[in-house]
C-alpha cells in the first residue's frame, strides 16, 4: 500500500514536471493530457485509499522517508491516513481534476498554455503533500509550496500590472501568517522535541500548567501561545482578518485557479490544520475565543463588501471568505467535524459558482462587470442552472449541501459555552441574510432582466489577458466547460446527505479530538474539555435527515435567508427604488464598503509607503551620510585637511628643519625624564 500512497502526490507532480520542462515538445494537447492524466490517477488511487481507510478501517501512520536526524529529532517524509486526510484527499483531487479539464475550454487561447497545466498540476501535488503528512515539517513543506504556486498563478498574466501587484500582496501577507505559524511550530519542537504529530499530541498533558516568558514578568501558557501561533498561520491562508486582504486581489489569475485555490483547496488549509491540531487547540480556551471572535467577524463583515462588488469573480471572492469565516467559527466552538463538513460541501459548490462565473466571463468576451450582463438564462441554460444549485447550496437552501452543514454550525455556534460565542451567533446569524442577498443580487444581475451588453462587436479584438473576443449573441460554453459544472452540481445537491456519518457519526473520531474523544487524554483534563461539547449536544437531539430538514424550516437561517433572497428580488427584478433610497440616504456605508473599511488604504500607507520611508530613509542617513559622507568621503577628506596641514612644514629652509629636530629631541628628553 505505501506505493499507492506515494504514487497519488507523485502522478500530479510527473505531470507537472513534463508539461512545465517539456511543454514545447509535447504541445498543447500534450501537456493537458498528461497532467489530466497524473490527476486521474490521484483521484483514482484516492478513492481506492479512501475505501481502504473509510470502509475498512485500515488506517495508516508510517515514514516514508527520513531525511534528516540531529539529536534525537528526525526530519521526515511520512503520510498519516485516517478519515479526515481521505475526505481531503478526495476533495483536492476531484476538484482538480474538474479544473484540469475546465482549463482546457477557458485557457485554449491563452500563450501560456503549457505552463498554466503545469502550474495547477504542481499545485495538486503541494496541497496533497500536505494533508497526508504526518509531521509538521511535511505539513510546513506543503504549506510553503501551495503558497509560492498561488503566487505564480495569480501573477499568472505577468504582463498585467494589477496581476503582479496582487500575486506580491499575497506572497507578503501569506509571509506574515507563515512566520506565526513557523513560530509555533519552533515553540512545539521546543517543549514537545519532536514534529510527530502522533507523539506530540501525547506530550500535550505534560505542558498543562507550563508557562513561557515572552517578555520578562509577562507569563504565557504554553499551550496557548502554540494555538495562537498556529492559528495566525491559518488567518495568512485562510484568510481571515486582518490577513484576508490578498484573496479578493487574488481574482486577478485566471478563473481556473480562482475555482481550485480559492474556493476548493488552498484556502481550507488553515482550516485542516487546525482541525488536524484539535489536541492542541482543545487545551486553550483563550485561543478558541480568539478563533471565534475573528471567524465571526470574517463572515459578516466580508459579506458585507460582497454586496457593493460588481465584478462577477470578487462577488464569489467576498463570499468565500465570509465562508471561511463560518468554517473559523465552527473551530472556535470545537465543531471541528461541523467546520470540515462545511469545507467539504463548500469545496464543491464554490468550485461550481467560480466555474460558472467563467463560462459567463467566456460568453460575455472577457467582460466581468455583472452591471453590464442581463438575461443570459436563455442563452446559457446549462451555467444557469448549475448556478442556480451553487448559489442555493451557498445560501443553505433546505436539501442543498451547504444547508446542512452551515446550519450546523450555527447550532454549534448557539451551544458553545465560550464567552465570545454570543457575539460568533449573532454575527453568522446576521451573515445568513447577507450571504443570500450578495448571492442572488449578482444571480439575478447576471442571468435574469433586462439585457443590458452591446451584441454587436461587443469584445472584438484582444481583451488584457490576451484572449480574443468574437462579437455577437452570447452562448453556452463548450462540453469541457458544461461537464465540470455539471459534474461538480451534483456533490453541491448530495453531498450535505452524509450528515449522517461525518458528524453525528463517529467518522473522525480517530482524527479529531473533542468531547467524546476526552478520555484519550489525562481523565484530570475532562473538566477543562467539557465546555466544548456543542456537537454532543446537537447529536443527542438529532433525528435524522429529514428531522434535520424540517428543523432547519422552523429555524432563524432559514427565514433570514428567505429575507435575502425576497429583498434581492424585489430590489433587482422589481423595483430599484429602495437600492437608489438606500445609496443616497447611506451614502457614507457604501463608501466604507467600497474601500473595504479603508484596510488596504492602512496597509498601503502604513506597511507599504511606511517600508518605503524607512528604506529611503536609511538610504538618506545610513547610506549617504553615514557610509558615503563620513567613512568613505571622510576618510578622503581628512588624509586631505592633515596633507594640507603637513603641507605648511615643507619649506624648502634647512634652518626650519634643524629647529623641528632640535624641538623634538627636547620633547623626547623631557618625556624619558618626567613620565
Amino acid at each position: 500500500m505505501e506505493a499507492i500512497y506515494l504514487a497519488i502526490p507523485l502522478a500530479p507532480l510527473f505531470g507537472a514536471i513534463a508539461a512545465g520542462l517539456f511543454g514545447k515538445k509535447i504541445g498543447r494537447a500534450g501537456a493537458h493530457w498528461v497532467t489530466i492524466l497524473g490527476v486521474a490517477v490521484a483521484f483514482l488511487l484516492s478513492v481506492y485509499v479512501a475505501y481502504d481507510v473509510m470502509g475498512n478501517g485500515n488506517s495508516y501512520n508510517g515514514t516514508v522517508y527520513t531525511w534528516a536526524e540531529i539529536g534525537k529529532i528526525r526530519f521526515e517524509v511520512g503520510f498519516m491516513l485516517d478519515n479526515l486526510s481521505t475526505m481531503m484527499m478526495l476533495v483536492v483531487t476531484f476538484v482538480s481534476l474538474m479544473v484540469h479539464i475546465y482549463t482546457i475550454g477557458y485557457m485554449h487561447e491563452d500563450p501560456g498554455y503549457q505552463r498554466f497545466f503545469s502550474y495547477i498540476s504542481l499545485f495538486t501535488f503541494s496541497m496533497l503533500m500536505l494533508v497526508m503528512s504526518n509531521n509538521f515539517m511535511q505539513l510546513f513543506f506543503g504549506w510553503e509550496a501551495v503558497g509560492l504556486v498561488s503566487y505564480l498563478l495569480i501573477g499568472f498574466w505577468y504582463k498585467k500590472d494589477t496581476a503582479i501587484y496582487a500575486n506580491m500582496k499575497a506572497f507578503l501577507v501569506n509571509r506574515v501568517g507563515d512566520f506565526g505559524f513557523l513560530l509555533g511550530i519552533a515553540v512545539v519542537l521546543m517543549y514537545c522535541g519532536t514534529l510527530d504529530y502522533v507523539e506530540t499530541f501525547a506530550r500535550l498533558p505534560g505542558l498543562v500548567g507550563a508557562d513561557i516568558e515572552i517578555i520578562d514578568g509577562t507569563k504565557w501558557s504554553v499551550l496557548t501561545l502554540i494555538a495562537i501561533l498556529l492559528f495566525i498561520g491559518a488567518m495568512g491562508k485562510s484568510a481571515q482578518v486582518p490577513l484576508h486582504v490578498w484573496l479578493p486581489d487574488s481574482m486577478e489569475g485566471p478563473t481556473p485557479i480562482s475555482a481550485l485555490i480559492h474556493a476548493a483547496t488552498m484556502v481550507t488549509a488553515g482550516i485542516f490544520m487546525v482541525a488536524r491540531m484539535s489536541p492542541i487547540f482543545e487545551m486553550s480556551d483563550t485561543a478558541l475565543n480568539m478563533i471565534l471572535i475573528i471567524g465571526a467577524t470574517t463572515a459578516f463583515f466580508m459579506g458585507l463588501i460582497g454586496i457593493v462588488q460588481n465584478d462577477i469573480k470578487r462577488v464569489v471572492a467576498y463570499s468565500t471568505l465570509s465562508q471561511l469565516g463560518y468554517m473559523t467559527v465552527a473551530l472556535g466552538a470545537s465543531a471541528y467535524s461541523a467546520g470540515v463538513f462545511h469545507l467539504m460541501t463548500h469545496a464543491f459548490f464554490k468550485a461550481l459558482l467560480f466555474l460558472a462565473a467563467g463560462s459567463v466571463i467566456i460568453a460575455m468576451h472577457h467582460e466581468q462587470d455583472i452591471r453590464k450582463m442581463g438575461g443570459l438564462k436563455k442563452y446559457m441554460p446549462i451555467t444557469y442552472w448549475t448556478s442556480l444549485i451553487g448559489s442555493l447550496a451557498l445560501i443553505g437552501f433546505p436539501g442543498f449541501s451547504g444547508f446542512f452543514s452551515k446550519d450546523l454550525i450555527i447550532e454549534a455556534v448557539h451551544e458553545s459555552h465560550l464567552w465570545a460565542a454570543g457575539y460568533a451567533y449573532t454575527l453568522v446569524l446576521l451573515g445568513v441574510f447577507v450571504t443570500a442577498f450578495y448571492s442572488f443580487r449578482m444571480f439575478f444581475l447576471v442571468f435574469h432582466g433586462n439585457e443590458r451588453f452591446d451584441s454587436h462587436g461587443h469584445g472584438h479584438g484582444h481583451d488584457d489577458h490576451g484572449h480574443h473576443g468574437h462579437g455577437g449573441k452570447p452562448h453556452e460554453s463548450p462540453w469541457v466547460v458544461t461537464i465540470p459544472l455539471i459534474a461538480l452540481a451534483i456533490p453541491s445537491v448530495f453531498a450535505g446527505y452524509l450528515l449522517d456519518p461525518m458528524v453525528v457519526g463517529a467518522f473522525f473520531k480517530d482524527a479529531i479530538f473533542v468531547n467524546d474523544a476526552a478520555h484519550n487524554f489525562d481523565p484530570g483534563l475532562k473538566s477543562l474539555l467539557s465546555a466544548h461539547l456543542s456537537i454532543e449536544h446537537i447529536s443527542a437531539g438529532y433525528h435524522g435527515v429529514i428531522g434535520f430538514i424540517v428543523h432547519g424550516l422552523m429555524a432563524p437561517p432559514f427565514w433570514l435567508a428567505m429575507a435575502g433572497l425576497a429583498t434581492a428580488w424585489f430590489i433587482y427584478l422589481k423595483d430599484d427604488s429602495l437600492a437608489r433610497w438606500a445609496y443616497d440616504k447611506f451614502r457614507w456605508l457604501h463608501t466604507l464598503l467600497d474601500r473595504k473599511y479603508y484596510l488596504d488604504d492602512f496597509n498601503q500607507n502604513v506597511f507599504a509607503k511606511g517600508s518605503i520611508n524607512l528604506g529611503n530613509g536609511l538610504w538618506s542617513f545610513g547610506e549617504r551620510m553615514m557610509i558615503d559622507g563620513f567613512v568613505v568621503n571622510g576618510a578622503a577628506k581628512a588624509v586631505g585637511w592633515f596633507s594640507g596641514l603637513a603641507r605648511h612644514l615643507q619649506t624648502g629652509y634647512l634652518y626650519h628643519y634643524a629647529f623641528s629636530m632640535v624641538a623634538g629631541i627636547l620633547l623626547m628628553l623631557t618625556w624619558f625624564l618626567f613620565f
